[in-house]
Protein backbone atom coordinates (compact mmCIF):
# COMPACT_ATOMS: atom_id res chain seq x y z
CA UNK A 1 0.00 0.00 0.00
CA UNK A 2 1.18 3.51 -0.78
CA UNK A 3 -0.37 6.88 0.02
CA UNK A 4 -1.39 9.34 -2.69
CA UNK A 5 1.25 11.78 -1.47
CA UNK A 6 3.99 9.14 -1.65
CA UNK A 7 2.83 8.10 -5.10
CA UNK A 8 2.85 11.69 -6.37
CA UNK A 9 6.43 12.15 -5.16
CA UNK A 10 7.41 8.85 -6.78
CA UNK A 11 5.93 9.70 -10.20
CA UNK A 12 6.96 13.37 -10.31
CA UNK A 13 10.62 12.51 -9.75
CA UNK A 14 10.83 10.76 -13.15
CA UNK A 15 8.01 12.41 -15.12
CA UNK A 16 10.08 14.85 -17.17
CA UNK A 17 12.47 12.12 -18.25
CA UNK A 18 9.66 9.73 -19.12
CA UNK A 19 7.86 12.41 -21.14
CA UNK A 20 10.86 13.36 -23.29
CA UNK A 21 10.14 11.07 -26.24
CA UNK A 22 6.39 11.78 -26.02
CA UNK A 23 6.85 15.54 -26.25
CA UNK A 24 9.15 15.10 -29.23
CA UNK A 25 6.76 12.69 -30.98
CA UNK A 26 3.79 15.09 -31.29
CA UNK A 27 1.74 12.76 -33.51
CA UNK A 28 0.22 9.35 -32.80
CA UNK A 29 -2.39 7.05 -34.32
CA UNK A 30 -5.29 5.57 -32.33
CA UNK A 31 -6.85 2.23 -33.30
CA UNK A 32 -10.34 1.27 -32.08
CA UNK A 33 -10.96 -2.35 -33.00
CA UNK A 34 -13.09 -5.12 -31.51
CA UNK A 35 -16.31 -7.13 -32.01
CA UNK A 36 -18.22 -3.84 -32.31
CA UNK A 37 -16.45 -3.38 -35.66
CA UNK A 38 -18.59 -6.22 -37.00
CA UNK A 39 -21.79 -4.29 -36.25
CA UNK A 40 -20.62 -1.22 -38.16
CA UNK A 41 -22.46 0.89 -35.59
CA UNK A 42 -19.56 2.18 -33.53
CA UNK A 43 -17.78 1.06 -30.40
CA UNK A 44 -20.75 1.76 -28.10
CA UNK A 45 -23.14 -0.49 -30.05
CA UNK A 46 -23.69 -2.87 -27.12
CA UNK A 47 -24.79 0.04 -24.93
CA UNK A 48 -26.64 2.23 -27.42
CA UNK A 49 -28.65 -0.72 -28.76
CA UNK A 50 -29.17 -2.17 -25.25
CA UNK A 51 -27.89 -5.53 -26.44
CA UNK A 52 -28.07 -8.57 -24.22
CA UNK A 53 -24.66 -10.04 -23.39
CA UNK A 54 -25.50 -13.27 -25.22
CA UNK A 55 -26.56 -11.38 -28.34
CA UNK A 56 -23.39 -9.31 -28.31
CA UNK A 57 -21.30 -12.47 -27.97
CA UNK A 58 -22.58 -13.42 -31.44
CA UNK A 59 -20.59 -10.47 -32.80
CA UNK A 60 -17.51 -11.82 -31.03
CA UNK A 61 -18.01 -15.16 -32.81
CA UNK A 62 -18.02 -13.31 -36.16
CA UNK A 63 -14.94 -11.24 -35.27
CA UNK A 64 -12.04 -12.66 -37.29
CA UNK A 65 -9.13 -10.22 -37.85
CA UNK A 66 -7.20 -10.73 -41.08
CA UNK A 67 -3.65 -12.01 -40.90
CA UNK A 68 -1.08 -9.22 -40.61
CA UNK A 69 -3.71 -6.52 -40.02
CA UNK A 70 -1.53 -5.01 -37.27
CA UNK A 71 1.30 -4.73 -39.79
CA UNK A 72 -1.02 -2.73 -42.03
CA UNK A 73 -1.93 -0.37 -39.18
CA UNK A 74 1.68 0.22 -38.19
CA UNK A 75 2.92 0.60 -41.75
CA UNK A 76 0.17 3.18 -42.33
CA UNK A 77 1.07 4.99 -39.10
CA UNK A 78 4.72 5.05 -40.15
CA UNK A 79 3.82 6.37 -43.60
CA UNK A 80 1.62 9.01 -41.96
CA UNK A 81 4.51 10.33 -39.89
CA UNK A 82 3.06 9.13 -36.57
CA UNK A 83 5.62 8.21 -33.93
CA UNK A 84 3.44 5.96 -31.77
CA UNK A 85 0.24 3.92 -31.97
CA UNK A 86 -2.35 3.23 -29.26
CA UNK A 87 -4.61 0.17 -29.72
CA UNK A 88 -7.77 -0.76 -27.82
CA UNK A 89 -6.83 -3.99 -26.06
CA UNK A 90 -10.25 -4.22 -24.39
CA UNK A 91 -13.01 -1.69 -24.87
CA UNK A 92 -16.08 -1.23 -22.66
CA UNK A 93 -17.64 -4.35 -24.18
CA UNK A 94 -15.17 -6.41 -22.12
CA UNK A 95 -13.69 -8.45 -24.99
CA UNK A 96 -9.91 -8.83 -24.53
CA UNK A 97 -7.80 -8.98 -27.68
CA UNK A 98 -5.06 -11.05 -26.04
CA UNK A 99 -4.58 -14.47 -24.50
CA UNK A 100 -5.88 -13.49 -21.09
CA UNK A 101 -5.90 -15.87 -18.14
CA UNK A 102 -7.92 -13.32 -16.16
CA UNK A 103 -10.68 -12.79 -18.71
CA UNK A 104 -11.84 -15.91 -20.61
CA UNK A 105 -13.92 -13.66 -22.88
CA UNK A 106 -11.02 -13.04 -25.24
CA UNK A 107 -9.93 -13.32 -28.85
CA UNK A 108 -7.47 -16.16 -28.20
CA UNK A 109 -10.21 -18.40 -26.87
CA UNK A 110 -12.35 -17.64 -29.95
CA UNK A 111 -9.71 -17.76 -32.70
CA UNK A 112 -6.34 -18.73 -31.24
CA UNK A 113 -5.00 -15.22 -32.01
CA UNK A 114 -3.26 -12.85 -29.58
CA UNK A 115 -3.73 -9.52 -31.33
CA UNK A 116 -1.90 -7.57 -28.63
CA UNK A 117 1.19 -9.71 -29.24
CA UNK A 118 0.87 -9.15 -32.99
CA UNK A 119 0.37 -5.41 -32.49
CA UNK A 120 3.41 -5.05 -30.23
CA UNK A 121 5.56 -6.94 -32.72
CA UNK A 122 4.31 -4.74 -35.58
CA UNK A 123 5.06 -1.56 -33.64
CA UNK A 124 8.61 -2.72 -33.05
CA UNK A 125 8.99 -3.75 -36.70
CA UNK A 126 8.15 -0.21 -37.83
CA UNK A 127 9.98 1.62 -35.04
CA UNK A 128 6.86 2.95 -33.32
CA UNK A 129 6.30 3.51 -29.62
CA UNK A 130 3.62 1.24 -28.14
CA UNK A 131 0.41 2.36 -26.44
CA UNK A 132 -2.13 -0.01 -24.93
CA UNK A 133 -5.67 1.28 -24.35
CA UNK A 134 -7.42 -0.30 -21.36
CA UNK A 135 -11.00 0.48 -20.40
CA UNK A 136 -11.87 0.53 -16.71
CA UNK A 137 -15.50 -0.18 -17.58
CA UNK A 138 -16.66 -3.69 -18.53
CA UNK A 139 -20.23 -4.30 -19.68
CA UNK A 140 -19.65 -8.05 -19.94
CA UNK A 141 -18.37 -8.64 -16.40
CA UNK A 142 -21.12 -9.32 -13.78
CA UNK A 143 -19.53 -6.84 -11.35
CA UNK A 144 -19.09 -4.12 -13.99
CA UNK A 145 -22.20 -2.28 -12.84
CA UNK A 146 -22.71 -3.91 -9.45
CA UNK A 147 -19.39 -2.48 -8.21
CA UNK A 148 -21.02 0.93 -7.77
CA UNK A 149 -23.40 -0.29 -5.05
CA UNK A 150 -21.87 -3.49 -3.66
CA UNK A 151 -18.56 -3.24 -1.76
CA UNK A 152 -17.63 -6.89 -2.28
CA UNK A 153 -18.35 -6.55 -5.99
CA UNK A 154 -16.16 -3.42 -6.07
CA UNK A 155 -13.24 -5.32 -4.50
CA UNK A 156 -13.64 -8.18 -6.97
CA UNK A 157 -13.92 -5.86 -9.92
CA UNK A 158 -10.94 -3.61 -9.09
CA UNK A 159 -8.84 -6.77 -8.57
CA UNK A 160 -10.02 -8.00 -11.98
CA UNK A 161 -9.00 -4.68 -13.59
CA UNK A 162 -5.62 -4.81 -11.87
CA UNK A 163 -4.99 -8.38 -13.00
CA UNK A 164 -5.87 -7.53 -16.60
CA UNK A 165 -3.42 -4.66 -16.69
CA UNK A 166 -0.69 -6.67 -14.97
CA UNK A 167 -1.04 -9.19 -17.81
CA UNK A 168 -0.78 -6.46 -20.45
CA UNK A 169 2.32 -4.94 -18.93
CA UNK A 170 4.07 -8.21 -18.05
CA UNK A 171 3.80 -10.34 -21.17
CA UNK A 172 4.95 -8.23 -24.12
CA UNK A 173 8.21 -6.55 -23.18
CA UNK A 174 8.56 -2.78 -22.92
CA UNK A 175 5.29 -0.85 -23.23
CA UNK A 176 5.39 2.94 -23.52
CA UNK A 177 1.83 4.11 -22.77
CA UNK A 178 -1.07 2.80 -20.69
CA UNK A 179 -4.11 4.64 -22.02
CA UNK A 180 -6.99 4.27 -19.54
CA UNK A 181 -10.56 5.10 -20.46
CA UNK A 182 -14.04 5.36 -18.91
CA UNK A 183 -13.69 5.45 -15.14
CA UNK A 184 -17.38 4.67 -14.62
CA UNK A 185 -19.39 3.78 -12.59
CA UNK A 186 -16.92 4.40 -9.73
CA UNK A 187 -16.39 8.09 -9.11
CA UNK A 188 -13.02 8.49 -7.35
CA UNK A 189 -9.48 7.22 -7.65
CA UNK A 190 -9.85 5.78 -4.15
CA UNK A 191 -12.80 3.62 -5.19
CA UNK A 192 -10.85 2.49 -8.25
CA UNK A 193 -7.76 1.88 -6.08
CA UNK A 194 -5.84 3.71 -8.79
CA UNK A 195 -2.88 4.70 -6.62
CA UNK A 196 -2.02 1.13 -5.63
CA UNK A 197 -2.79 -0.34 -9.05
CA UNK A 198 -0.78 2.26 -10.96
CA UNK A 199 2.12 2.01 -8.51
CA UNK A 200 2.20 -1.76 -9.05
CA UNK A 201 2.09 -1.32 -12.83
CA UNK A 202 4.93 1.20 -12.73
CA UNK A 203 7.07 -1.37 -10.93
CA UNK A 204 6.61 -3.61 -13.97
CA UNK A 205 7.20 -0.82 -16.50
CA UNK A 206 9.35 1.95 -14.94
CA UNK A 207 9.30 4.16 -18.06
CA UNK A 208 5.54 3.89 -18.53
CA UNK A 209 3.39 6.93 -19.31
CA UNK A 210 -0.18 6.87 -17.96
CA UNK A 211 -2.98 9.23 -18.93
CA UNK A 212 -5.44 10.97 -16.62
CA UNK A 213 -8.46 8.70 -17.02
CA UNK A 214 -8.15 6.64 -13.86
CA UNK A 215 -9.39 9.64 -11.86
CA UNK A 216 -5.81 10.89 -11.34
CA UNK A 217 -3.75 13.52 -13.20
CA UNK A 218 -0.78 11.18 -13.88
CA UNK A 219 1.52 12.08 -16.84
CA UNK A 220 -0.76 13.69 -19.44
CA UNK A 221 -4.39 14.60 -19.87
CA UNK A 222 -6.54 13.77 -22.88
CA UNK A 223 -9.05 16.31 -24.19
CA UNK A 224 -11.43 14.45 -26.50
CA UNK A 225 -12.57 15.87 -29.84
CA UNK A 226 -10.87 19.16 -28.93
CA UNK A 227 -7.45 20.67 -29.50
CA UNK A 228 -8.24 23.53 -27.14
CA UNK A 229 -7.44 21.94 -23.77
CA UNK A 230 -8.61 23.45 -20.52
CA UNK A 231 -6.70 21.32 -18.01
CA UNK A 232 -7.48 21.06 -14.33
CA UNK A 233 -3.72 21.23 -13.86
CA UNK A 234 -2.42 24.13 -15.95
CA UNK A 235 1.07 22.65 -15.80
CA UNK A 236 0.04 19.28 -17.23
CA UNK A 237 1.00 17.97 -20.65
CA UNK A 238 -1.85 17.22 -23.07
CA UNK A 239 -2.71 14.89 -25.93
CA UNK A 240 -5.78 15.78 -28.01
CA UNK A 241 -7.54 12.62 -29.23
CA UNK A 242 -9.83 12.86 -32.25
CA UNK A 243 -12.09 10.58 -34.27
CA UNK A 244 -11.70 10.67 -38.04
CA UNK A 245 -15.22 12.02 -38.55
CA UNK A 246 -16.62 13.32 -35.23
CA UNK A 247 -19.14 10.46 -35.33
CA UNK A 248 -17.53 7.26 -34.12
CA UNK A 249 -14.25 5.74 -32.90
CA UNK A 250 -15.11 2.23 -34.09
CA UNK A 251 -15.89 1.24 -37.67
CA UNK A 252 -19.01 2.63 -39.34
CA UNK A 253 -20.16 2.37 -42.95
CA UNK A 254 -17.25 3.99 -44.77
CA UNK A 255 -19.20 5.04 -47.87
CA UNK A 256 -21.66 6.99 -45.75
CA UNK A 257 -19.00 8.26 -43.36
CA UNK A 258 -16.58 9.62 -45.95
CA UNK A 259 -18.56 12.83 -46.47
CA UNK A 260 -17.87 13.60 -42.80
CA UNK A 261 -14.21 12.53 -42.80
CA UNK A 262 -11.33 14.90 -42.21
CA UNK A 263 -9.18 15.78 -45.20
CA UNK A 264 -5.40 15.68 -44.99
CA UNK A 265 -5.38 19.50 -44.86
CA UNK A 266 -7.73 19.49 -41.88
CA UNK A 267 -5.61 16.86 -40.13
CA UNK A 268 -2.45 18.92 -40.63
CA UNK A 269 -4.20 22.02 -39.35
CA UNK A 270 -5.26 20.19 -36.16
CA UNK A 271 -1.75 18.80 -35.79
CA UNK A 272 -0.18 22.25 -36.11
CA UNK A 273 -2.63 23.70 -33.57
CA UNK A 274 -1.67 21.00 -31.05
CA UNK A 275 2.04 21.61 -31.70
CA UNK A 276 1.54 25.35 -31.33
CA UNK A 277 -0.14 24.83 -27.98
CA UNK A 278 2.62 22.50 -26.84
CA UNK A 279 0.77 19.17 -26.98
CA UNK A 280 0.32 15.95 -28.94
CA UNK A 281 -2.29 14.92 -31.49
CA UNK A 282 -3.74 11.37 -31.45
CA UNK A 283 -5.82 10.66 -34.57
CA UNK A 284 -8.13 7.65 -34.57
CA UNK A 285 -8.90 5.17 -37.33
CA UNK A 286 -11.53 2.44 -36.92
CA UNK A 287 -10.55 -0.62 -39.01
CA UNK A 288 -13.10 -2.63 -40.93
CA UNK A 289 -14.39 -5.87 -39.36
CA UNK A 290 -11.51 -7.81 -40.96
CA UNK A 291 -8.91 -5.34 -39.68
CA UNK A 292 -8.16 -3.64 -42.98
CA UNK A 293 -8.38 0.16 -43.11
CA UNK A 294 -11.02 2.22 -44.94
CA UNK A 295 -9.46 3.43 -48.19
CA UNK A 296 -10.30 7.11 -47.68
CA UNK A 297 -8.89 7.15 -44.14
CA UNK A 298 -5.68 5.47 -45.26
CA UNK A 299 -5.22 7.80 -48.25
CA UNK A 300 -5.74 11.02 -46.29
CA UNK A 301 -3.53 10.08 -43.36
CA UNK A 302 -0.70 8.95 -45.66
CA UNK A 303 -0.89 12.30 -47.48
CA UNK A 304 -0.22 13.88 -44.09
CA UNK A 305 2.93 11.78 -43.99
CA UNK A 306 4.04 13.14 -47.37
CA UNK A 307 3.67 16.67 -45.99
CA UNK A 308 5.53 15.80 -42.79
CA UNK A 309 8.50 14.41 -44.73
CA UNK A 310 9.12 17.96 -45.95
CA UNK A 311 7.76 19.98 -43.04
CA UNK A 312 8.21 17.76 -40.00
CA UNK A 313 10.76 20.07 -38.36
CA UNK A 314 7.85 22.47 -37.72
CA UNK A 315 5.96 19.75 -35.83
CA UNK A 316 8.27 17.28 -34.13
CA UNK A 317 10.28 18.18 -31.06
CA UNK A 318 9.54 19.76 -27.71
CA UNK A 319 8.83 23.46 -28.10
CA UNK A 320 7.75 26.42 -26.03
CA UNK A 321 4.31 27.90 -26.52
CA UNK A 322 4.07 30.98 -28.67
CA UNK A 323 1.15 33.45 -28.62
CA UNK A 324 -1.14 33.48 -31.64
CA UNK A 325 -0.24 36.12 -34.20
CA UNK A 326 -2.34 36.28 -37.34
CA UNK A 327 -1.96 38.09 -40.61
CA UNK A 328 -3.76 38.25 -43.97
CA UNK A 329 -7.06 37.56 -42.23
CA UNK A 330 -6.85 33.94 -41.11
CA UNK A 331 -4.46 32.89 -43.84
CA UNK A 332 -1.41 32.68 -41.63
CA UNK A 333 -0.94 31.28 -38.15
CA UNK A 334 2.23 31.26 -36.13
CA UNK A 335 3.22 27.84 -34.91
CA UNK A 336 5.30 26.80 -31.95
CA UNK A 337 8.64 28.48 -31.45
CA UNK A 338 11.82 26.53 -30.90
CA UNK A 339 13.20 25.80 -27.46
CA UNK A 340 15.72 28.64 -27.49
CA UNK A 341 12.92 31.09 -28.25
CA UNK A 342 14.82 32.55 -31.21
CA UNK A 343 12.84 31.06 -34.07
CA UNK A 344 9.26 30.19 -34.93
CA UNK A 345 7.32 28.42 -37.64
CA UNK A 346 4.66 30.10 -39.71
CA UNK A 347 2.02 27.99 -41.50
CA UNK A 348 0.48 29.57 -44.58
CA UNK A 349 -2.97 28.21 -45.41
CA UNK A 350 -4.20 30.55 -48.16
CA UNK A 351 -1.61 31.76 -50.64
CA UNK A 352 -1.57 35.51 -51.45
CA UNK A 353 -2.35 36.70 -54.97
CA UNK A 354 -0.02 39.72 -54.86
CA UNK A 355 3.23 37.94 -54.08
CA UNK A 356 3.42 39.32 -50.52
CA UNK A 357 2.66 38.06 -47.01
CA UNK A 358 2.47 40.70 -44.28
CA UNK A 359 3.11 39.71 -40.68
CA UNK A 360 2.32 41.93 -37.71
CA UNK A 361 2.64 41.45 -34.00
CA UNK A 362 6.38 41.30 -33.38
CA UNK A 363 8.32 43.79 -31.34
CA UNK A 364 11.63 42.55 -32.73
CA UNK A 365 12.22 41.51 -36.32
CA UNK A 366 13.54 38.30 -37.90
CA UNK A 367 17.02 38.22 -39.36
CA UNK A 368 16.25 35.38 -41.78
CA UNK A 369 13.21 33.62 -43.24
CA UNK A 370 13.33 30.29 -45.07
CA UNK A 371 10.79 27.90 -46.56
CA UNK A 372 11.44 24.61 -44.78
CA UNK A 373 10.12 22.30 -47.51
CA UNK A 374 12.87 23.24 -49.96
CA UNK A 375 15.23 25.46 -47.95
CA UNK A 376 14.86 28.55 -50.13
CA UNK A 377 15.52 31.89 -48.45
CA UNK A 378 12.64 34.36 -48.57
CA UNK A 379 13.07 38.05 -49.22
CA UNK A 380 11.50 40.36 -46.66
CA UNK A 381 11.52 43.99 -45.58
CA UNK A 382 10.88 45.55 -42.20
CA UNK A 383 8.06 48.00 -41.61
CA UNK A 384 8.00 49.13 -37.98
CA UNK A 385 6.31 46.35 -35.94
CA UNK A 386 5.60 44.22 -38.96
CA UNK A 387 7.50 42.71 -41.85
CA UNK A 388 6.62 41.87 -45.43
CA UNK A 389 7.71 38.77 -47.33
CA UNK A 390 7.83 39.64 -51.03
CA UNK A 391 8.72 38.29 -54.49
CA UNK A 392 6.81 35.11 -53.61
CA UNK A 393 5.82 32.70 -56.43
CA UNK A 394 2.30 32.77 -57.81
CA UNK A 395 1.43 29.34 -56.32
CA UNK A 396 2.05 27.83 -52.88
CA UNK A 397 5.61 26.59 -52.51
CA UNK A 398 4.33 23.43 -50.82
CA UNK A 399 3.35 20.98 -53.57
CA UNK A 400 1.75 18.34 -51.31
CA UNK A 401 -1.14 19.97 -49.45
CA UNK A 402 -0.63 23.64 -50.25
CA UNK A 403 0.29 24.39 -46.63
CA UNK A 404 3.64 26.15 -46.85
CA UNK A 405 5.75 26.49 -43.72
CA UNK A 406 8.28 29.28 -43.15
CA UNK A 407 10.92 29.37 -40.46
CA UNK A 408 11.49 32.77 -38.87
CA UNK A 409 14.90 33.19 -37.25
CA UNK A 410 15.71 35.98 -34.80
CA UNK A 411 18.97 37.18 -33.26
CA UNK A 412 17.38 37.28 -29.81
CA UNK A 413 14.36 35.67 -28.16
CA UNK A 414 11.12 36.52 -29.90
CA UNK A 415 8.96 39.26 -28.44
CA UNK A 416 5.32 39.28 -29.47
CA UNK A 417 2.79 41.91 -28.60
CA UNK A 418 -0.81 41.00 -27.75
CA UNK A 419 -3.47 41.85 -30.30
CA UNK A 420 -4.95 44.43 -27.92
CA UNK A 421 -1.81 46.53 -28.44
CA UNK A 422 -1.86 46.51 -32.24
CA UNK A 423 -3.33 50.04 -32.56
CA UNK A 424 -0.47 51.38 -30.39
CA UNK A 425 2.13 50.17 -32.85
CA UNK A 426 1.22 52.85 -35.38
CA UNK A 427 3.83 55.44 -36.18
CA UNK A 428 4.06 58.13 -33.54
CA UNK A 429 2.43 56.09 -30.78
CA UNK A 430 4.95 54.43 -28.47
CA UNK A 431 4.47 50.76 -27.72
CA UNK A 432 4.08 49.91 -24.04
CA UNK A 433 5.60 46.53 -23.17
Amino acid sequence: MITREEYDVFTSSTRNKRLEWFKDARFGMFIHYGPYSVSGMGEWAMYTQNMDVKDYEKLAMQFKPAENCTDLWCQTAKNAGAKYVVMTTRHHDGFSLWNSKTNPYNLYNYTGRDLVKEFVESCRKYGLKIGLYSSLMDWHHPDGWKCATDEEARKRFTKYIEDLNVELLSNYGKIDILWYDMSYPLKTSTLWDSVNRNYKLRQIQPDLLINNRSKMPEDFFTPEESNDPKPDDPGGYFEACMTFNKISWGYINEEQAKKFNYTSQQIVRMLTICAKKGGNFLLNIGPRPDGTLPDDDKREIERVGEWLKKNGSAIYGDSVRNPDVQACGNCVTIGSSTKDGKSAYLYNLIWPNNGEIVIGGYINQPSKITCISDGREIKFRKENHRFVMYDLPTKPIDDVLGITVFKLEFDEPIKCCPASHYPHMREGIPFQE
